[in-house]
């Protein structure tokens, strides 16, 4: 297995992020392929622990980087509260400021640095390929948020109570519609020059299937790469198994395509 190391590092407006660094085993730490992986919720954390989709991808030869951007739990309502309405804004460049401060350190190459990550952390990844385009080399969005409009729209009834805690924290669609045009990545899509890999289920109760069909649509109309993979008998994130080795296998392929990373051993 590959060592899980806590990090640290300051964002550009003074903030200490905390998060892992997992590096591929017997490899030299210098100009690795690299896999920025933010975490979902957003509002929940990395921990230390064994975590099988990093093991994965540290054993195919890359570095795999998690951390806990602002509004990640754990450090404090401060810490917390600093991410409403930040959605694409701060808590995007708390990631963006991991990603420079490997390639300071001189861990990452930065010409083969990829971003994954699934639902918010699926937002996160096509935010970054939208709004910081030159920073990734290729990305992959596992359920993640395109449109913050039609997101909002489609929250599941389940959610309801919740909505205007949502609204407080993420956006109001009337009263932050300025705001949340601007952090919309299908909106924005033109700016997207990377190839990307969508996966989504196609009953999706949180992030809509619309919210993938979108992205996938306006990049393939622009001739940009996109590998597409919908699993109608799945919700937010595939349970089951082949569902899972199809993806699984299909990002490997991906990143070994597009980071022409040395692939390691089963």
């Amino acid at each position: 297995m590959a060592e899980m190391k806590p990090i640290k590092y300051t964002s550009r407006d003074g903030l200490t992020i905390n998060g892992y660094l997992t590096l591929p085993v017997g490899v030299e730490p210098k100009n690795l392929p690299v896999i920025i992986n933010p975490h979902g919720g957003p509002w929940a954390r990395d921990e230390w622990r064994l975590n099988p989709e990093v093991q994965f991808l540290a054993n195919r030869g890359y570095a795999v980087l998690q951390m806990n951007f602002r509004g990640s739990t754990g450090y404090g309502k401060e810490f917390w509260t600093k991410s409403f309405k930040q959605w694409g804004r701060t808590m995007q460049n708390d990631v963006s400021d991991g990603v420079a401060w490997l390639i300071k350190e001189g861990i990452a190459d930065k010409n083969r640095i990829a971003i994954y990550g699934g639902s918010y952390g699926g937002y996160t990844t096509l935010a970054g390929i939208t709004f910081t385009p030159d920073l990734y080399a290729c990305a992959v969005d596992y359920v993640g948020v395109a449109n913050m409009f039609t997101f909002m729209k489609t929250i599941p009834p389940y959610w309801e109570p919740y909505r205007k805690m949502f609204y407080e924290m993420v956006g109001d669609p009337k009263a932050d519609s300025v705001m949340l045009a601007e952090v919309s990545p299908v909106m924005h899509a033109d700016k997207i020059k990377v190839p990307l890999l969508i996966a989504q289920g196609a009953n999706d109760p949180r992030v809509n299937k619309n919210e993938s069909d979108q992205m996938v649509e306006a990049l393939r109309k622009r001739g940009i790469e996109v590998e597409y993979i919908v699993k109608d008998n799945e919700g937010h994130g595939f349970s089951n198994q082949e569902n899972r080795m199809d993806f699984y296998g299909a990002m490997e392929k991906f990143f070994a395509k597009h980071l022409k990373s040395e692939m390691g051993k089963n």
